[in-house]
């Protein structure tokens, strides 16, 4: 009698019915995957001149996964690299040092606006990557999905995650490590497929524009120091830290360190944005909320002294240019999510319930109102972070507004 099969790995998925349904997935596949072993004749590139990397997910994720792209970079100086991503990012991937070209694919599973494409037509557009004959294909998600897409490609060699399912589609399939930072398994897969850790040792794979740093110059121009970024927005209810917290931290910062609070968002966030703005007096308070795009906002974070955000795409912005964070955390992981530049401060409490990671379905004891792993944060730990960062940063650190070399 055979041994049914079952999958040697966790899959971490904490929807019960998608877990079910990602298992009986994992079980066919398996199967297929065993009886078509002996007939495959794939071989790791050496010196790989074609690079599929994929990474659909929201800004964070990217920018997470760009010490990985600039490793990928350096493993293969001579590569052509094109990087499949969620339209909402393709201005903000088109800066990414290394990159040979974008291309744009947004997941209905992933679009925030009900939009996006279906399974059938995603792989349809999957399919038309054959034609580049890819030596190579990254997937950094680990979602059975993406490595449907992945597969599709038909890459003579192709790596990511099994712990989503679909590890059998792969040639190489890892186990992602959820005790680790999302930057660190991106880098362990790349170092699996080159046999070797290459890292480019670059602060920052982003190359924004000089017009754009130039046209933030003038908006900010003539305001004092420190410059303060403050990000009300959670983007989701679970992660929202209440409103009047942050505009006590706002004022606070505005009377403790002469700051002037600089508020961002996008355009979405401006019923939260006017609440705070509402709170503080205006000379102090730099509204700039729903202005520009994702690259405009990029520059904007550079020229900050510190910016204070829940864990946010604003956040990972900040440590992608440099820029210190205090970061509000609920019920997101720090380990896997926090950013970790040497003046960052990750503000928590810890609960026997958090972190728990349930931002795309969260427990139903905290829908509707704050998490209680948002709502025991006072205002005055985060404004104590945030005083102390101020006064910590060297002098040399904090540059005049006109000036974004950092």
């Amino acid at each position: 009698m055979s041994t049914p099969l079952v999958p040697k790995f966790t899959l971490h998925i904490y929807d019960p019915r998608e877990r079910a349904l990602v298992t009986a997935a994992d079980r066919v596949l398996d199967g297929i995957a065993e009886l078509s072993r002996p007939f495959r004749r794939r071989r790791r590139p050496e010196a790989p001149k074609r690079i599929l990397l994929l990474r659909l997910e929201r800004i964070g994720d990217l920018l997470m996964a760009l010490p990985a792209i600039e490793d990928v970079r350096t493993c293969a100086p001579a590569a052509e690299i094109d990087l499949v991503v969620g339209s909402w990012n393709a201005d903000l991937a088109s800066m990414i040092a290394g990159v040979t070209r974008v291309e744009t694919l947004d997941a209905h599973w992933l679009a925030r606006d009900g939009g996006g494409l279906g399974f059938a037509a995603l792989r349809r557009s999957a399919r038309r990557w054959r034609v580049t004959h890819y030596d190579l294909a990254i997937n950094f998600e680990p979602d059975i999905r993406s490595n449907l897409l992945i597969a599709a490609s038909r890459a003579a060699w192709t790596a990511g995650y099994r712990s989503g399912g679909g590890g059998a589609l792969l040639d190489l399939s890892l186990e992602y490590d959820v005790r680790a930072h999302t930057t660190d398994n991106a880098r362990r897969l790349v170092a699996s497929v080159f046999g070797s850790t290459c890292s480019s040792g670059l602060t920052s794979g982003l190359r924004l524009p000089e017009e754009t740093r130039a046209e933030v110059r003038r908006l900010l121009k003539g305001s004092a120091r420190p410059l303060v970024g403050v990000h009300v927005s959670g983007g989701r209810p679970v992660k929202q830290w209440d409103l009047d917290r942050f505009a006590q931290v706002a004022g606070g910062l505005i009377t403790g360190a002469r700051a002037s609070i600089v508020l961002t968002g996008a355009p979405a966030d401006r019923p939260l944005v006017d609440t705070v703005v509402r709170s503080l007096p205006p000379g102090a308070v730099i509204d700039v909320a729903g202005r520009g795009d994702l690259l405009t906002a990029a520059a904007l974070v550079e020229q900050l002294d510190l910016l204070i955000t829940g864990d946010t795409g604003p956040m990972h912005l900040a440590s992608a240019v440099g820029t210190p964070v205090i970061a509000v955390f609920g019920p997101s992981d720090p380990v896997r999510y926090a950013p970790r530049g040497p003046h960052d401060r990750i503000v928590r409490v810890d609960l026997p319930c958090s972190p728990c990671n349930r931002i795309r379905l969260p427990p139903e004891r905290c829908v509707g109102h704050t998490p209680d792993c948002l709502s025991s944060i006072s205002a005055d730990r985060v404004l104590s972070a945030a005083l102390s960062v101020l006064a910590e940063r060297p002098a040399r650190d904090r540059l005049p507004a006109g000036d974004c070399t950092r």
